[in-house]
């Protein structure tokens, strides 16, 4: 059975593309069979992951409205054991054509990977920077949160509504969702601030944060453009070797498997 991991947080700028693309490479150049799920309208993870969303006939979209099945809409990435469910802009119309749907539009997501998830080792869906139904998809179809948190002032902001929200999860759509774990991202080591900040998450989240901490690093940030994940882009780069060690990280938390 395979791991389902939703990376979220809805504080938007935190990291949460740049980890759901670099931790699902890593996992899979170290052997896992991967599963990259694009739930958010922006679609910045199928384009960083060097799919073209204006090619693509059917994406995220068509299994939570249509219930078109995950294997018609899987895409092979140029990452030997990589997949991704693509998205595109047409998931920004989600929330207005299920208004009037009752009962399980929730589950929707959750019911399409149920027929797909024994294939992966790891599925891990890139959420939006949003608490509404794509969120509440991602999450009742997940064994468990990641969560990107940025070194800088304001850092815990708002993270008291992504909890509350993963408690109502739980008790409502999935009561076996965990936290799998807390991480902090885009650090500046030359300011005192990101350093505090670190300290602070950790405080309060204690053995839950990675040991790993993401640098901010210039080649994260250009590696999207090119549509590449860091190890393509640059594997010598600081934020190659922090993924790879997150990566490393997950699975030793999950028992190395």
């Amino acid at each position: 059975m395979s791991k389902v991991i939703a990376v979220t947080n809805q504080k938007g700028g935190v990291g949460k593309t740049t980890t759901s693309v670099n931790l699902s490479a890593a996992l899979a150049y170290m052997g896992k069979k991967v599963l990259l799920i694009d739930i958010d309208p922006q679609a910045n993870a199928t384009q960083g992951i060097g799919v073209d969303r204006s090619a693509l006939d059917l994406t995220v979209y068509d299994a939570i409205t249509q219930n078109t099945p995950l294997k018609d809409i899987i895409v092979s990435t140029d990452v030997e054991r990589l997949d991704i469910v693509p998205a595109n802009i047409d998931l920004a119309g989600v929330e207005i054509e299920l208004s009037q749907v009752k009962t399980g539009r929730e589950q929707r997501l959750k019911n399409a990977l149920e027929l797909v998830r024994d294939r992966y080792d790891y599925v891990i869906v890139d959420c939006p920077p949003a608490l509404g139904l794509l969120n509440t998809n991602a999450l009742t179809a997940s064994d468990s949160v990641l969560i990107p948190v940025q070194c800088e002032y304001y850092a815990l902001e708002g993270l008291t509504q992504l909890l509350n929200t993963i408690l109502l999860t739980q008790k409502v759509f999935n009561e076996d969702l965990t936290i799998e774990g807390v991480l902090l991202t885009m650090l500046d080591s030359r300011t005192n601030l990101g350093i505090e900040v670190s300290q602070e998450v950790r405080k309060y989240f204690r053995e839950k944060v990675y040991d790993v901490v993401i640098p901010r690093n210039i080649k994260l940030s250009e590696a999207p453009s090119e549509g590449l994940n860091i190890f393509d882009y640059d594997s010598s780069s600081e934020g190659a070797k922090s993924y790879a060690k997150l990566a490393k990280e997950v699975v030793k938390r999950n028992g190395n498997k």
